[in-house]
């Protein structure tokens, strides 16, 4: 009795420190809304403000950046909501089945060793080391965040998940935590193969002293794009890098053609900082290519995203109902090909 009363004391002060540790993410280099990065979205927005409105004031400013009609609509509530409930079922069920960086890097780091042998490492030089494992962390991290978008989007099982944060109808940087749990367990899971990669990669190369090139603990790469207008790429703010800038990097505007409700859009834009694994997969649109005008955010049939609870059950009858369509498709397909 007194080891299942410490179990539950245990699991309740670690329920609390998790949602206490939300209040920690303006002041976290590694969260979306750290201070610095919004402050950067802030300065970046300046510039929209002055082009788009007629009259100039501290108090026009103010409403441009935060519309009622934005940030207190009830989609942009389930955003706020979202980040609280998905922070409690974290630590409550999923936390100890995450993948984490550590067997993984072990893992690739023998493998490359039973396959090419023992490597003295490349070189000593800690300013080679340190520039060439924070490009690769980056590229890898980028280059994950696009695969398992692209499969999320293109597997319908999965879609019925990551429709959750194609539901909201405003964009806020808080919808960036507006997501179903099980798509949040499969980014973390993400994260761990692409750092466990990178680390087994290095160690096989350089050994043992690897570190990275960070800003306040994140990586300098992470640290630039969300310091420009990362948050805005969620927002009703609209700012492209221009043609030749938006070839190579996702820029806000971007993302939020992304956020379409148009069909032709969904499947566009998937990359997170770089728009060359759009440009490989033939998936870019510019934001030239779209009237921001007539840009409506959402999705069609969204009727099970309409309550707290909906986001969270819909998605799993949703996601039955994609693989029981799919059985029946694959046997009326095996039926016709064995009758021909």
């Amino acid at each position: 009795m007194q080891e299942l009363s410490l179990f539950f004391s245990t699991l309740f002060s670690s329920t609390l420190a998790e949602v206490a540790s939300i209040a920690q993410y303006p002041f976290d280099a590694n969260k979306r809304i750290f201070g610095w990065y919004l402050l950067g979205a802030v300065v970046l927005a300046l510039p929209v403000y002055w082009q788009t409105s007629r009259s100039k004031s501290v108090q026009g400013l103010f409403r441009f950046l935060f519309p009622k009609q934005v940030y207190l609509s009830r989609s942009a509530g389930h955003d706020y909501a979202l980040l609280v409930c998905n922070k409690l079922i974290k630590a409550l069920l999923y936390a100890p089945l995450i993948l984490t960086m550590v067997p993984v890097a072990l893992m690739l780091s023998d493998t490359l060793e039973q396959s090419f042998g023992v490597l003295e490492p490349l070189t000593s030089n800690a300013v080679m080391v340190m520039g060439i494992f924070t490009v690769l962390l980056f590229l890898l991290d980028d280059a994950s965040r696009y695969l398992l978008h692209l499969v999320l989007h293109k597997v319908p099982f999965l879609w019925a998940f990551h429709a959750v944060h194609h539901s909201a109808k405003v964009l806020t940087p808080f919808t960036i935590y507006r997501s179903h749990p099980v798509e949040s367990y499969l980014y973390a899971c993400r994260m761990a193969l692409a750092q466990g990669c990178a680390v087994g990669i290095g160690y096989y190369l350089f050994g043992a002293n690897l570190k990275m090139y960070d800003v306040l603990g994140a990586n300098i790469f992470v640290f630039i794009f969300n310091v420009c207008g990362a948050n805005l790429r969620h927002s009703h703010i609209w700012l492209s890098w221009g043609n030749r800038g938006e070839g190579w990097f996702i820029s806000p505007a971007q993302h939020q053609v992304h956020h379409s409700i148009a069909i032709e859009h969904r499947d566009k834009n998937l990359g997170s900082a770089l728009s060359i694994w759009d440009r490989l997969g033939g998936s870019l649109v510019k934001a030239s290519e779209v009237d921001p005008a007539t840009l409506k955010i959402g999705i069609h049939n969204d009727a099970g995203h309409q309550s707290l609870m909906g986001i969270y059950l819909s998605p799993f009858k949703q996601a039955w109902r994609a693989i029981t369509t799919a059985k029946v498709v694959s046997r009326v397909v095996k039926t016709s090909s064995t009758q021909r």
